[in-house]
């Protein structure tokens, strides 16, 4: 992996990740910075999903893998912001 493709999937984990945040109802009881690590960790875990089932290179934008990233994002956010009001 070179330093170019890190530093896309950090841009790209910061967008996912503030997009995940913005799918999410209410208020979140997480940082940004939280928001952007479950954001890159969305970033490649849907782009092997989407890698997985077929539809990680299509022709032109590859909207089911970004839709994937932005709900495994949403869900990463919840689940982080329910643990962090537990605490």
């Amino acid at each position: 992996m070179e330093i170019s493709s890190i530093i896309s999937a950090i841009v790209i984990g910061i967008v996912i990740g503030v997009l995940g945040r913005l799918v999410v109802p209410g208020r979140q009881h997480i940082g940004i910075l939280w928001t952007i690590v479950i954001g890159i960790i969305a970033a490649f875990i849907g782009t092997a999903i989407a890698a997985g089932i077929g539809v990680a290179d299509t022709d032109g934008v590859d909207w089911i893998e970004w839709l994937i990233q932005i709900a495994l994002a949403a869900v990463g956010v919840a689940a982080l912001s329910k643990v962090k009001v537990r605490h």
